[in-house]
């Protein structure tokens, strides 16, 4: 598989890259106003009847399913495809030691620095301390049966050891089929490897297969993000309509504290790092990453966001294949800097609020904890809870707190699924820079 042509001579036109993406991006960002607010209002006019509960679960629900679905089902094939293929397009093994030590390092660093945010944010800040008993006790016993679920999912999973044994699997096939994406990865990395160690005849027919797989694979992805703008308003009108703002208000110090956290890190940590180490100016970086942002944001999914992210770093950024590859779904998987810095906010408040003390040291323990927790979470909606729950015992915290922020679960999920993702383009940028010959074009 030739290698692409990254020369600083020849960059891809930004011009005739962006204007399909731009106007698309409109349109999503339109949706997601017109779904939300239409969701808003539907909530407050008649938030307690059958009729909105019916159009909810038989009209919007279904309809963003689907749409979220159809992405979802191409992740497997792309990443099995894309790793692969972008493992046999380095032409030497030894590139993908040092690409995979470029990545890791930007995404433990990343991770570390998206938690360090929170943890000061909430001991500034406080939020614990603003939540009445009352308003505490109601919350748990309004979602203490969702809590016992995730408690549930929680307790055969765990930190430490667990997740890396399972990241080998013993049945590459039943990985695929049930969307472990850590062993998906793992076998299609020593699945590229092995090709690449062959000789060119003898890996040539199944490196064009797996070419032509990821071809079909953006082929369906195009298609699919031309309805991105009905699927978006479906879900987010399902989500408002369905929560409104009640429980928004009653957490409103925790709610800001998170959303100061993930945008003081997706606005001021990432673009900086992208601009020091990889050369990206920051407004050129954000405007390239709309459409990314966007489509994590409607979806709450890294893995659904997973064919945009490499679009993106294709199209867009210029980044070679062979990087957006491999770096894209690595960090759908493992780059989840808005899920540590949820996580970590989360464990100060619920500590806050049961007058839990972590004092410095434990704290630290929880950036780290955080970290490494976030390595396991599942790209999907709500896949952070389970593995918090673990972590919220670590420290004394008593798991089942876990109930007072379900409510808003799912918009912070959407909010930190969209830093995710922005951060799986500054590591691609940063990979690219330090690994090919790749230089970011100016912006149009």
């Amino acid at each position: 598989m030739p290698r692409m042509n990254t020369s600083p001579e020849t960059p891809m036109a930004p011009s005739a890259r962006s204007a399909p993406t731009e106007q698309g991006t409109r349109a999503i960002f339109w949706s997601l106003l017109l779904g939300g607010g239409l969701g808003l209002v539907a909530n407050y006019a008649v938030g307690s009847s059958t009729g909105l509960a019916w159009v909810i679960a038989n009209i919007s629900d279904p309809l963003g399913k689907i749409w979220l679905r159809s992405l979802i089902m191409v992740v497997v094939p792309l990443v099995l495809a894309s790793l692969c293929g972008g493992i046999v397009g380095l032409g030497d093994v030894r590139r993908l030691g040092s690409m995979g030590g470029y990545a890791m390092a930007f995404f433990l660093a990343s991770t570390a620095a998206s938690t360090a945010v929170g943890l000061l944010l909430v001991n500034v800040l406080k939020p614990g301390q603003a939540l009445s008993p009352e308003t505490r006790d109601h919350l748990m016993a309004t979602y203490a049966a969702d809590a016992q679920t995730m408690a549930d999912h929680a307790g055969g999973g765990g930190l430490g050891a667990n997740i890396f044994v399972n990241i080998v699997p013993s049945n590459p096939i039943g990985a695929m089929a049930e969307g472990n994406m850590l062993s998906v990865i793992f076998f299609a990395i020593a699945l590229g490897a092995a090709l690449l160690s062959l000789s060119p005849a003898k890996r040539q027919p199944l490196a064009s297969l797996l070419e032509s797989l990821n071809d079909a694979m953006i082929a369906i992805i195009r298609f699919v993000m031309r309805l991105a703008p009905i699927g978006v308003f479906f879900l987010l009108f399902g989500v408002t309509a369905r929560f409104g703002l009640d429980v928004v208000r009653s957490l409103a110090w925790y709610v800001l504290v998170v959303v100061l956290g993930l945008a003081a890190h997706a606005l001021l940590v990432l673009p900086a790092m992208a601009r020091v180490l990889a050369g990206v100016r920051p407004w050129a970086f954000w405007r390239r990453a709309r459409v990314v942002w966007a489509t994590a944001f409607s979806t709450s999914s890294s893995s659904a966001t997973l064919p945009t992210t490499m679009r993106v770093c294709e199209e867009d950024f210029g980044i070679p294949r062979e990087v957006s590859g491999f770096v894209a779904p690595l960090g759908a998987t493992m780059n989840m800097n808005g899920t540590a810095l949820f996580e970590g906010v989360t464990a100060l408040f619920l500590a806050q609020v049961f007058g839990v003390e972590l004092n410095l040291a434990a704290q630290v323990g929880v950036v780290v904890m955080a970290t490494i927790s976030a390595i396991g979470v599942a790209g999907v909606p709500g896949g952070s809870i389970p593995l918090l729950m673990v972590l919220l015992s670590t420290f004394g915290i008593p798991p089942e707190g876990i109930a007072i922020i379900l409510g808003i679960d799912r918009v912070l999920d959407m909010c930190r699924s969209s830093v995710n993702v922005v951060g799986d383009l500054a590591a691609a940028t940063f990979v690219a820079r330090r690994t090919t010959t790749w230089r970011d074009a100016p912006p149009s």
